[in-house]
């Protein structure tokens, strides 16, 4: 049973039964004309005997009546086609007097067309009848122009076996190749049908597989028509849903584990200092400075996690303002400035005596920075390097992070900044900072690149748009900038 919203059921209904409604129309016009057709030629044949019988009786006009009547009489008794045609003689009243055989037929009273020639203009009528034995007969009445002798019209009456069964015969080829139009028609339609309702039959059986979590759910494209591309796009899809689901587990794994190694050096300090009753003893301060080491460490995941959401959301409103990029990359060597000593690596920056003017968010431009150079630290090896350009790239400000720690694996580099992915050989994180980092770049209208050679070092590139001279700074690609400030140069060089 077909269901009224299915794809076959729309073909049924919009294509088929107007197929076979058009069919139909289209034959009852054929037989109508065909049917007109013959019966047209049967009344040309018998007007054309008809106008013969009139030229044969104006040669009499100027005849006594007897003698027209006589004439008259005489062309029925002789008349040569009467296996064809029946010719009769008629009063006034329509009755009659003589015929061509000879013998009155019983059908002849059921004839209107006496009455029809009597009212028609030109003394012709025209009537459709039946025999006595049912066959169907055409009937043509002419009132003669000059009455003789009690005959006041000729009638001819025709039998129209031979007509109906052309016809019949015609009816039934039609009707045959009316069939057989709609008889393809169904087959090219089922196939067609078939060949798309089967295909998204089991795309809806894939697709609801991977909505209920199934992601190894595949489908085999049969064709490289629109289904095959569709089924080509689901797995994809399922591929990509994978992967997702596949990151998001390890990303809680991994967060589990970052956000329990914190807590437990918190919660084993919080003991320990319970017990320690002297506050200048060594193991209390060093336990203080251990928690607020992980209360930090903590509230920079968090904190990581939150700026994802909202980013993934929309929720990130970035206040765009004229900045010199030199002078906050300067700022944020200072800030880490600190951390790079105790860890004893080298910061390099030679930094440029021109300014770099940007248009941006003073502080998200800073977390970028924060963020790469943080990840620089984390993997460079006590007494590294890490070194930091700013160039001009055509209409672009270029900053340049590279060091010289382990490098990233071949394997891993295409994914380092997919949301969760940690690679191989990756240190304490979440996993999503240079995630972070692409969201906030290209809100800027930037772009950043990861370049690694394995064991050698790795160097981040970001690019921003540069602010032409004499020219005014209204907007970040991503919403419309509330205000413009000059910016503050500041910063020192870090070697």
């Amino acid at each position: 049973m077909l269901h009224s919203k299915s794809i076959t059921w729309r073909w049924v209904r919009g294509n088929l039964l107007l197929t076979i409604a058009v069919l139909l129309a289209a034959e009852c016009i054929f037989i109508f004309s065909l049917r007109s057709s013959f019966y047209s030629s049967v009344r040309t044949s018998i007007m054309s005997r008809l106008n013969t019988l009139e030229g044969q009786l104006s040669v009499t006009a100027q005849d006594p009546d007897t003698e027209r009547s006589q004439a008259l009489r005489r062309l029925a008794e002789d008349f040569e086609e009467k296996d064809q045609f029946e010719f009769m003689l008629l009063d006034g009243r329509g009755k009659i007097v003589a015929t061509s055989s000879g013998v009155i037929p019983q059908y002849a009273d059921g004839l209107d067309d006496f009455a029809r020639a009597q009212e028609s203009a030109d003394g012709v009528g025209q009537c459709l009848g039946s025999g006595s034995d049912g066959e169907h007969l055409m009937s043509i009445c002419w009132m003669i122009p000059n009455p003789a002798g009690g005959i006041s019209a000729v009638r001819m009456v025709t039998g129209l076996e031979l007509v109906d069964q052309q016809i019949e015969l015609f009816v039934f080829l039609s009707l045959g190749v009316v069939l057989l139009v709609v008889f393809f028609s169904v087959m090219s339609g089922t196939y067609f049908i078939r060949s798309i309702v089967l295909p998204l039959g089991k795309v809806e059986q894939t697709a609801t597989s991977i909505a209920a979590g199934n992601f190894n759910a595949r489908i085999e494209p049969q064709t490289d028509d629109e289904i095959g591309r569709l089924c080509t796009t689901i797995n994809d899809m399922a591929k990509e849903l994978g992967k997702t689901e596949q990151l998001k587990n390890e990303f809680i794994s991994s967060v589990s584990h970052e956000l329990r190694t914190p807590l437990t050096s918190i919660k084993g300090w919080t003991e320990t200092l319970a017990v320690v009753q002297n506050p200048a003893d060594q193991n209390f301060k060093r336990g203080l400075s251990v928690i607020g080491q992980e209360t930090e460490r903590l509230s920079k995941m968090v904190e990581e996690l939150l700026d994802f959401s909202r980013l993934q959301n929309g929720g990130v409103r970035l206040e765009g303002e004229r900045l010199d990029l030199v002078a906050e990359v300067a700022d944020v060597l200072l800030m880490v400035g600190q951390r790079a000593e105790q860890e004893k690596v080298s910061l390099q920056f030679d930094e440029p005596q021109l300014p770099y003017p940007v248009f941006a968010d003073k502080n998200r431009l800073r977390q970028v920075f924060l963020n790469l150079l943080d990840n620089a630290l984390k993997y460079s090896p006590p007494g590294g390097v890490i070194k930091v350009e700013i160039s001009a790239a055509g209409p672009r400000a270029q900053v340049s992070i590279a060091d010289q720690g382990p490098g990233i694996r071949p394997e891993d580099l295409g994914n380092v900044k997919q949301k969760f992915y940690k690679g191989q050989g990756a240190v304490r994180g979440s996993g999503i900072g240079l995630a972070v980092v692409d969201e906030l770049v290209a809100m800027h209208g930037g772009s950043f690149e990861v370049e690694s050679s394995y064991g050698y070092g790795t160097r981040v590139v970001v690019q921003l748009p540069l602010v032409q001279a004499n020219s005014h700074a209204g907007a970040l690609p991503s919403q419309k900038a509330d205000k413009t400030k000059p910016a503050a140069r500041s910063g020192k060089d870090k070697k």
